[in-house]
C-alpha cells in the first residue's frame, strides 16, 4: 500500500500522461490517497507560512505574529480542495466539454488530491532565503493540474486546460494589479 502512495506521488510529479489515464488510479482507495496528499501538504504549509510571517513581522516591525492552528489549516485546506473542484468541474464538464468529455465529479476531486504532489517540497522553505522555491512548487503544482485535466477531460490540446486552471490566478493577479494601480494614483477613496 505504500508502494502504491509513493508511484502516485512520483508519477504525479513527473506529470505523467499515463497515470492520468490508467483508471487504476481512481479505484476505490484513490479518494484515501489524495486526501493524505491533501493532509500532508496542509501539514506541511505550516513551514513557509511561517517564514512568510516571519519575514513580513520583521520587515515592518509589527512584533510577532501567530500563524492560525492546525486544525484551521487542515479545513480551510479542505474547503479550497472542494471549491477548486466544483469549479474544474463546472467549467469543465459543463461550460466547456470537450465531445469526448466523460468524467465525473469524484474523478477532478481526486486528480486535484493527487496535483498537490509538488507542494510537498514546501517542506524546504524553512528560511526566508528559500521564499523563492514557493513560487516554483506552485508553478510546478500548476503543470500538473493542467496535465491532470488535460487528460481526465479528453481535450484535444493542453491550451483548453491551461486557460481552465489558470483563469482565476490571471483574474486574481489582474484585480490586484488594477488595486495597485488604483491606490498609487490615489482614486480609492
Amino acid at each position: 500500500m505504500i508502494s502504491v502512495f509513493f508511484n502516485i506521488i512520483i508519477k504525479s510529479l513527473k506529470a505523467d500522461k499515463t497515470f492520468y489515464k490508467d483508471d487504476n488510479n481512481f479505484n476505490e482507495a484513490a479518494i484515501y490517497f489524495a486526501l493524505i496528499i491533501m493532509l500532508i501538504v496542509s501539514i506541511i504549509s505550516i513551514i513557509p507560512n511561517s517564514v512568510f510571517l516571519e519575514f513580513f513581522s520583521a520587515g515592518f516591525n509589527i512584533g510577532s505574529i501567530k500563524g492560525p492552528n492546525l486544525r484551521s489549516i487542515i479545513i480551510g485546506a479542505a474547503i479550497i480542495w472542494t471549491i477548486k473542484t466544483v469549479y474544474l468541474y463546472f467549467i469543465g464538464t459543463v461550460l466547456f466539454p470537450s465531445k469526448l468529455t466523460k468524467c465525473n465529479f469524484r474523478k477532478i476531486f481526486i486528480t486535484v488530491g493527487y496535483a498537490h504532489s509538488p507542494l510537498i517540497f514546501n517542506a524546504f522553505v524553512f528560511d526566508t532565503s528559500f521564499f523563492y522555491l514557493i513560487f516554483v512548487t506552485y508553478i510546478w503544482y500548476n503543470a500538473t493540474l493542467i496535465v491532470g485535466i488535460n487528460q481526465i477531460l479528453n481535450y484535444k490540446n493542453i491550451f483548453k486546460s491551461a486557460a481552465i486552471v489558470l483563469a482565476p490566478i490571471i483574474i486574481l493577479i489582474l484585480f490586484t494589479v488594477s488595486q495597485f494601480l488604483k491606490l498609487s494614483s490615489g482614486t480609492i477613496s
